[in-house]
């Protein structure tokens, strides 16, 4: 039975009850039928008061607390966190409990629902404090919370609510990586003429103002610091870093028969973008799913944001393999860049987008997400194609494994 059809009939029962004393009353007469039909009405008037009890103008304050730590918006995946309920209701009507349901909404994933009661104290006030299980990468926001009330015999129930438009958003996990020589193959390997060339060109990030130069544009001149020094003074940009690196994300869903592999890949890029944007490295990232995403590489504050961001909420939603997608992304794949891949596909099908990285002026670097017991001989085979080419190729089956696996070097790793 739903909850509104038991409403209905708990107040058919009350209903019949009161007439049935009622009765009793007028055709039984006498003391005993009187105080039967007085407790009857002392009765129904406690039950009908409870209706103004204050429950539906109910308030309150959510504060979250990681565990062990300060107030917290920002939290990073397999964290628990700690939620911190403050109630105040008004009116005086007495109150013996009240039930607190809440639902945490993930999006793009599945809601938990918590339920926590309180008694209130004296001046009408209580909280609760109840801990989430760990959270999964996401963006998280609170639904309208209901907190409702009984009254002492369990008959009829009140409610309220009240909504804290709390959101928070939980990060990729991410490992610290401390080097990797790797990522200055783009200096010193074969590709080094093509990334000194590029990789020297400014940005359009504004880095301050220096003095004019025979030359320089009309768009340069920085007319508010001309007008202020009484000289011709020109805007200086950011160069970019030397060498740049792109990330790319197989998003492919076949790729991943296990949704915990494709965790693996958001946290290992999320890893990489953190190592070369603390080391100020023009970092970008290509993410084709169903959308074609990415950033082209630049070393900034505003960059790492815009790559946490994306990396929290993105999804094993594309339908392309590999190589078709790095073909519709190659305005995002900047020539003389570093092309690191993470992805679980193999055989000819990385093979086939190494070598187009390869023709198109970029410098491939595989970290490959396998299991152990897939190294299979033909898995062998593929990568053994792949070193003859000289290009970097690291295994990894777990996030702990990556910062050994880069710092110990490409061919230590890819043996493993």
């Amino acid at each position: 039975m739903t909850r509104a059809p038991l409403s209905a009939f708990r107040w058919r029962l009350a209903a019949g009850v009161y007439a049935s004393s009622a009765l009793y009353m007028l055709f039984q007469g006498g003391k005993t039928a009187l105080m039967l039909f007085m407790i009857v009405n002392v009765l129904f008037l406690y039950l009908l008061l409870g209706r103004w009890s204050g429950i539906s103008k109910i308030s309150g304050e959510r504060r979250l607390v990681q565990a062990g730590g300060a107030q917290q918006t920002v939290l990073e995946a397999g964290t628990r966190l700690k939620i911190e309920l403050q109630f105040r209701i008004p009116g005086l009507w007495p109150i013996p409990y009240v039930l607190v349901r809440e639902r945490l909404v993930r999006q793009g994933g599945k809601d938990m629902p918590f339920e926590v009661s309180f008694v209130p104290d004296f001046r009408r006030h209580g909280s609760i404090t109840y801990l989430t299980p760990p959270l999964s990468r996401g963006h998280y926001r609170f639904s309208p919370t209901v907190c409702s009330t009984r009254d002492v015999f369990g008959l009829f129930e009140h409610d309220g609510t009240f909504e804290s438009a709390h959101r928070f958003s939980v990060l990729p996990q991410k490992i610290r990586i401390r080097h990797w020589n790797e990522l200055h193959r783009g200096m010193k390997g074969p590709y080094s003429h093509a990334t000194a060339l590029r990789s020297m060109k400014e940005t359009t990030q504004l880095n301050g103002v220096r003095d004019y130069h025979y030359g320089d544009r009309l768009s340069r001149i920085h007319w508010n610091a001309t007008a202020k020094s009484g000289e011709w003074k020109s805007k200086e940009f950011e160069r970019e870093a030397m060498p740049r690196s792109v990330i790319v994300l197989d998003r492919c869903e076949a790729a991943y028969p296990q949704p915990e592999f494709f965790e693996l890949a958001v946290s290992t890029a999320a890893s990489l973008a953190d190592f070369g944007l603390r080391r100020e490295t023009a970092t970008g990232l290509v993410s084709s799913g169903a959308t074609k995403e990415g950033f082209l590489p630049r070393a900034s504050e505003e960059q790492r944001s815009l790559i946490a961001k994306h990396l929290t909420g993105v999804a094993c939603d594309g339908q392309s393999a590999l190589y078709s997608s790095m073909r519709q992304a190659a305005e995002l794949l900047p020539s003389g860049s570093i092309a690191v891949i993470v992805s679980p596909q193999g055989g000819e099908e990385m093979l086939r987008t190494m070598q187009w990285l390869d023709r198109k002026g970029l410098a491939p670097c595989l970290i490959h997400l396998q299991a152990p017991a897939d190294k299979t001989p033909e898995a062998l085979h593929w990568q053994r194609l792949v070193r003859s080419h000289g290009w970097p190729l690291y295994t990894i089956g777990h996030l702990q494994e990556l910062p050994a696996a880069l710092e110990g070097g490409a061919h230590h790793a890819s043996s493993v």
